[in-house]
């Protein structure tokens, strides 16, 4: 991946945007560099793709600034923008073959047709589809068609290209082959990326830095890892990942520590800032769980009962209630759960170091 902060390509300064009583984005500030890949995501209604609308200037802001490249594009049309967009839908041109749709852009920008054929053959053969330069779109597959709209997209080679949900309708094998290409084309390219998704497994597998947005507020920045390890607050730790969030009262510090009274017991994390009689929220990622059917000597356990269980491929995540009705999450891979003999309503004894546990500031 690419250094998290490059010069600065792309910035939104204090930008809002109404659509009449409805605030869509809510005063937000961003700053992209140049060459970076930056993924969007958040729940649906969130802000995030009439962010991309506003980069692309389908959409103007109603308050604040959007920059690229130093210049303000508040009032600059899209079609004078170097902005192209890749859709959810793609928004081929169903009675153009592969070949005339990719040079579409280049035929707007009145280019030789010459030289706009080769250019588009050159991008499909990059995409690995150039011999369905020819083809109509309408019998190409998902994958081959989701190409050819990278394809004619790129061919202009922009400085920025927007891409909203665009694996979306894809199949699962397929997302994951077009996330190696898009990686591999923008590390090749140095072409700015921003990426919209609903997504976890895409944006945490391809972008720079992820930005989490809720009711249209930035939640959190970063990169994939300090997220998904160290999240904001509780909107983002109930976002992303399998995550246990506890809240209680602290009840004593001492030695770098502090004892959290919560419904299912007294945990202990690492003090930080908490003193005597603080309300304290944290939270213990499911992998960072240990499940055992005896209690082992740790830092903190709880003895809970299995409720079930949810296969994703060969990852598992178990779902355990403790006695007051408090609802844990161990994450496991397959086959070590092969080795753990289970059954709904067994119960069985979780366990995590002091230090697994990461405090969420401002949370009560």
């Amino acid at each position: 991946m690419n250094s998290p902060m490059n010069e600065p390509l792309v910035v939104l300064d204090s930008v809002v945007k109404r659509f009449d009583d409805f605030v869509a984005v809510k005063s937000m500030d961003l700053t992209i560099g140049k060459g970076e890949f930056v993924a969007i995501m958040g729940p649906s209604g969130c802000g995030k793709t009439t962010t991309l609308r506003m980069l692309a200037g389908l959409d103007q802001p109603s308050e604040g600034e959007i920059r690229i490249g130093g210049a303000l594009m508040n009032d600059v049309p899209p079609h004078e923008r170097d902005t192209p967009m890749v859709w959810q839908s793609l928004a081929l041109f169903p009675f153009l073959n592969a070949r005339e749709n990719v040079e579409f852009g280049l035929k707007m920008r009145k280019m030789p047709a010459a030289e706009r054929k080769k250019r588009a053959l050159e991008w499909l053969d990059r995409l690995g589809i150039g011999e369905f330069a020819e083809r109509n779109v309408a019998t190409l597959s998902g994958g081959q068609r989701q190409r050819v709209a990278l394809a004619r997209s790129l061919v202009t080679e922009p400085q920025l290209l927007l891409l909203d949900e665009p694996l979306s309708a894809l199949d699962a094998h397929l997302v994951i082959r077009m996330q190696s290409v898009l990686t591999k084309l923008q590390r090749e390219l140095g072409i700015t990326f921003v990426y919209v998704t609903h997504s976890q497994s895409e944006a945490f597998a391809m972008a720079d830095r992820v930005v989490i947005m809720s009711q249209g507020e930035v939640a959190q920045i970063g990169r994939s890892r300090d997220i998904y390890r160290e999240p904001a607050n509780r909107f983002v730790a109930e976002f992303v990942g399998r995550n246990n969030i506890l809240s209680g009262k602290v009840s004593k510090v001492s030695g770098g520590r502090a004892d959290v009274a919560t419904a299912s017991g007294t945990f202990s994390v690492e003090a930080g800032n908490l003193s005597k009689d603080n309300e304290a929220t944290f939270v213990i990622s499911a992998d960072l769980v240990q499940i055992t059917r005896k209690p082992v000597k740790a830092e903190n356990s709880v003895r809970c009962s299995l409720i079930s269980e949810e296969f994703i491929g060969s990852v598992v995540t178990l779902f355990l209630e403790s006695a007051d009705g408090t609802e844990f999450k161990v994450q496991l891979q397959e086959r070590e759960l092969s080795t753990l003999d289970h059954g709904e309503g067994d119960e069985f004894h979780l366990s995590w170091p002091a230090k697994s546990a990461h405090l969420l500031l401002g949370e009560k």
